[in-house]
């Protein structure tokens, strides 16, 4: 039996087992609705028993590790990456030798899981994506490019996540999605939601699950009644504010492009230090598994309330590119990461400023962007006699640009994840008048 058809039978077994639980679980919750509790109840617990029996879940070790070994070496893109989550879904044993061979994105420079959009990108080169804008629902879907030396205009893509835009009274927001078309935050795959001042110009962005263990969740704000209805008792959203972003407000007119500010909570300056490493997140992306989803859970009102934070001046006044005085040096490193855009020169014979996106954006948009470190490394820092190649604060960690009227690349890299990097690149959308 050759590798790839063995392959091919995991993946068709798991998909039959799939269904056929699926099928049970509707049937239970059915069947619970018409009083038979006690039946729909060990009718849940019939499929796990199935997986558990079957010839895949039996089988050595050894020979185990070797399959997967062999499938994460050979199936390194999408969509064939996809036998990858098909293995890792078999069953316990299955999944426990996936997650100890199958690199994290750090390292390997792949996203495979789900949980690899909220850990961080690569630190050996970047994620190349795309953002395809529709203004008529107000939706924004990221991508994965599938063809780095393919046109971003000929790429198909593998969806990623998605954001919607709602307007209200005082503010903007964009829920963000695991979930192509159900973008809401009753949905199971809410994963987070970026926030805006009035003018566009401060925003907030939100997580549903703990960065780092310990984590607290935001200060209880102002609670929004049309959330408290719409949000399903079901489906806990907690808001865990990771990050700020700040524009500069241009009050004199001067040319030039816009200047921002990201104060990224979760990531602390130490982390772009040699040996320096992001705080671990959690391994699921969701509280509750999918089997959780379909039975009676009960929260507090508490829990599903919006916690939100109020955009005055003292919450923003944390923002800055400098040192403090009587800092030392571990203070810094302990201090949160802060990333600002890259100054543009100004090309005399194109009349325009410019940025070097090295062949990745096409065209000249106020919305184009690249954000490095904010913090530089100490200035008595000894100097070698050769050059040496670029620090990790001298390097790009965000790209953003324009390539189509509806289309924008977005690069990213170690220490972002896709999660922060998209919701970044959802501050640039929109006119910010007083940045300009």
């Amino acid at each position: 039996m050759s590798f790839r058809s063995i392959v091919r039978d995991v993946r068709d077994g798991f998909g039959s087992l799939s269904r056929r639980s699926f099928d049970v679980r509707l049937s239970g919750l059915i069947g619970h609705r018409r009083g038979k509790s006690q039946g729909s109840v060990q009718e849940l617990h019939n499929p796990y028993t199935v997986v558990q029996q079957s010839r895949w879940a039996s089988l050595p070790p050894e020979l185990l590790r070797d399959v997967i070994k062999r499938l994460e070496a050979s199936e390194s893109t999408w969509p064939s990456r996809r036998d990858v989550v098909a293995c890792a879904a078999v069953c316990r044993c299955w999944r426990e030798m996936c997650r100890e061979i199958v690199r994290s994105p750090e390292f390997g420079g792949k996203l495979t899981f789900p949980i690899s959009l909220k850990q961080p990108g690569p630190r050996d080169g970047t994620i190349q994506c795309f953002i395809k804008r529709d203004k008529s629902k107000l939706t924004y879907h990221l991508y994965l490019c599938l063809s780095p030396c393919k046109s971003v205009l000929a790429e198909t893509g593998k969806f990623l996540l998605s954001a919607k835009r709602n307007r209200r009274t005082t503010c903007t927001e964009y829920i963000i999605s695991m979930d192509a078309d159900n973008i809401s935050r009753s949905s199971n795959t809410y994963i987070g939601k970026l926030r805006s001042n009035f003018l566009g110009t401060k925003f907030v962005i939100y997580d549903t699950q703990p960065p780092y263990s310990g984590a607290a969740l935001c200060p209880p704000g102002r609670t929004s009644r049309r959330f408290s209805k719409k949000v399903s008792p079901k489906v806990p959203s907690g808001s865990y504010s990771i990050a700020q972003i700040k524009y500069e407000l241009n009050v004199l007119g001067t040319r030039g492009p816009r200047r921002m500010h990201c104060v990224m909570y979760s990531i602390p300056t130490s982390a772009l230090e040699p040996g320096g490493r992001v705080p671990s997140q959690p391994e699921n992306l969701f509280p509750h598994s999918l089997e959780d989803s379909f039975r009676s859970m009960s929260f507090s009102r508490s829990s599903i309330v919006d916690h939100s934070m109020d955009f005055n001046s003292s919450h923003f006044s944390d923002i800055t590119v400098g040192t403090r005085e009587g800092e030392d040096g571990d203070q810094i490193k302990e201090r949160p990461l802060v990333l600002r855009n890259k100054a543009p020169r100004w090309h005399e014979q194109l009349q325009c400023w410019c940025l070097n996106f090295r062949g990745r954006v096409t065209i000249a948009s106020v919305k184009n962007f690249q954000l490095i470190s904010a913090i530089q490394p100490a200035a008595g820092a000894p100097m070698l006699s050769e050059p040496a190649a670029p620090s990790e604060h001298d390097k790009v960690i965000l790209q953003f640009g324009k390539v189509a009227k509806d289309m924008f690349t977005m690069d990213f890299r170690y220490p972002l994840s896709a999660f922060q990097a998209f919701a970044i690149c959802l501050t640039s959308f929109g006119t910010k008048l007083a940045c300009e």
